[in-house]
């Protein structure tokens, strides 16, 4: 193939509809059984009306915003319709295990379905698939359960049950306003004060949380959350949660115990449940071969391809890890792919040199 795509929710399918349009050779490998990309997978409570976020795809928008049906179902909707009105060739279930650089500079994907050589990549897995577990003394004796918002299925689980909720971005406080109707008792703790934002959420301020991720992946540093750097809003939801006391944010305790979780003042709460809102990593195991990562411990990011190699593309990490700049950057790696592979020769030269020139950058 000239272009390799892995996933196909916001990111990669903004990728697609450009890559329709280069007249390139291009496949599609999601894994997810269904179209949706990540949305698929939020909890059927969180309807469209309070998903944060949600942006049209290039050339055909949305339309329905019907905000009492769960976003999970209008979204995933959407994006079949989607691949089909721009006949996009998403093959799924495919899992990719494993990218490698081949000797004449080309790419060897190996797949479920078996293996792509590919001139260029564009790699768009998101973060789904990796839920972050911070690790806390305790952690191991709690006798009763803990989850992740990844595993969230809505408020019924913890009826009646005294529910830690942790973590300060906007899925721990969705979560915890409807946890707190159903439970016996909630507390709210987070690492960093909240930030809220009042006002709505215009395009400066996403314009500027995704200038703050991109400096810190220009550096190689490990990304940060785009989300977290735009701020909480200040819904009326949220602010008569607020004078209620739900959203009465505690600092972070130090360790949990069989029956609950404690602080170093000797302060303890209990609990019967821990719902873990710590946020998701970058999913990128399966690009580990090609030995990207940087000395910050991020991938040193030059636009949305890696330093060094403007044949390896990432969208879904960093400033394009939500759906602010998954468009843009959709649009930036293909116009950028297209001038490279359609330049004078294939290019393969240039990627034979693709270790120097990230070790250089590194």
């Amino acid at each position: 193939m000239d272009v390799v795509v892995i996933g196909s929710g916001q990111a990669g399918l903004s990728a697609g509809y450009y890559l329709r349009r280069s007249g390139l050779d291009f496949v599609m490998l999601d894994h997810s059984p269904r179209p949706g990309g990540a949305w698929q997978y939020r909890w059927p409570t969180l309807t469209l009306g309070a998903a944060h976020g949600i942006h049209d795809l290039p050339g055909m928008p949305l339309g329905e915003r019907d905000g009492s049906r769960p976003a999970s179902e209008v979204v995933s909707e959407y994006f079949g319709r989607y691949e089909k009105a721009f006949d996009l060739p998403v093959h799924r279930p495919v899992d990719v295990t494993r990218v490698e650089d081949l000797p004449d500079g080309r790419l060897l994907v190996e797949t479920s379905e078996g293996p792509y050589e590919t001139r260029a990549l564009i790699n768009a897995t998101g973060t789904w698939d990796r839920p972050f577990w911070p690790h806390y003394p305790g952690m191991e004796t709690f006798a009763g359960r803990q989850s992740h918002t990844a595993d969230y299925r809505g408020p019924d689980e913890f009826a009646g049950e005294r529910v830690v909720v942790v973590g300060g971005g906007a899925s721990g406080v969705q979560a915890l306003l409807e946890i707190a109707q159903v439970a016996a008792e909630t507390t709210w703790v987070t690492r960093r004060p909240p930030v809220w934002v009042d006002g709505p959420f215009d395009e400066q301020r996403g314009r500027d949380a995704v200038a703050r991720v991109e400096d810190r992946v220009r550096r190689g540093l490990p990304p940060g959350s785009v989300v977290g750097a735009t701020g909480l809003l200040l819904t009326d939801e949220v602010r008569a949660a607020r004078e209620s006391g739900v959203l009465r944010r505690e600092p972070m305790f130090d360790r949990i115990t069989p029956d609950g979780v404690e602080w170093a003042s000797g302060r303890h709460v209990d609990a019967d449940a821990i719902l873990w809102a710590t946020g998701f990593r970058a999913a990128l195991d399966h690009l580990a071969p090609l030995r990207l990562r940087a000395p910050g411990g991020g991938i040193r990011m030059d636009g949305t391809h890696v330093a060094g190699d403007p044949y390896v593309h990432l969208l879904g990490y960093g400033p394009s890890a939500s759906t602010i700049g998954a468009n843009r950057a959709g649009r930036i790696a293909v116009r950028d792919i297209t001038r490279l592979l359609n330049a004078p020769g294939d290019g393969r030269d240039a990627r034979g040199v693709r270790g120097a020139g990230l070790a250089a950058t590194g």
